[in-house]
């Protein structure tokens, strides 16, 4: 099965490819998009790398708190990826995100990247965490 990840942020939204049957996944681009007040224009662009990517499934990474408890984030992520899977027909699955920009800022800290080129990676990067993580909890 083919996913296409999906780190929604606010102003930003990573985006990575990966399949379940090699494992391999793929940081592939940040769409520099606000989420509001318009989501339709992030709706769109998103679904045009679907037909790009042509993935079976989506995750979408879900910001949960420390305690693993859902906040007005989750919510709104929630709400989003309703609207996703109803314009895409595809099934959205949900995959905690904690840690996963901590995780892409670790792994830029020694790249020798300017600050300007690790916020162009920073969220395709955490979208990769998310299905990494994904795959692990599902594949096992």
């Amino acid at each position: 099965m083919r996913y296409l990840a999906i780190d929604l942020g606010d102003k930003r939204t990573g985006l990575a490819v990966g399949d379940d049957l090699t494992g391999i996944v793929t940081p592939r681009e940040v769409l520099s998009i606000p989420r509001l007040p318009a989501p339709d224009r992030l709706l769109d662009a998103i679904a045009a790398r679907i037909d790009e990517f042509g993935p079976d499934e989506l995750v979408l990474g879900l910001p949960l708190n420390m305690d693993g408890s859902e906040g007005p984030q989750a919510k709104a992520v929630r709400e989003f990826g309703a609207a996703l899977a109803e314009r895409s027909g595809l099934e959205v699955r949900y995959q905690d995100e904690r840690l996963t920009s901590a995780e892409a800022e670790w792994t830029l800290a020694g790249s020798g990247r300017t600050h300007g080129q690790k916020k162009a990676l920073r969220d395709a990067l955490a979208a990769a965490a998310i299905l990494r993580d994904y795959l692990d909890a599902t594949t096992g």
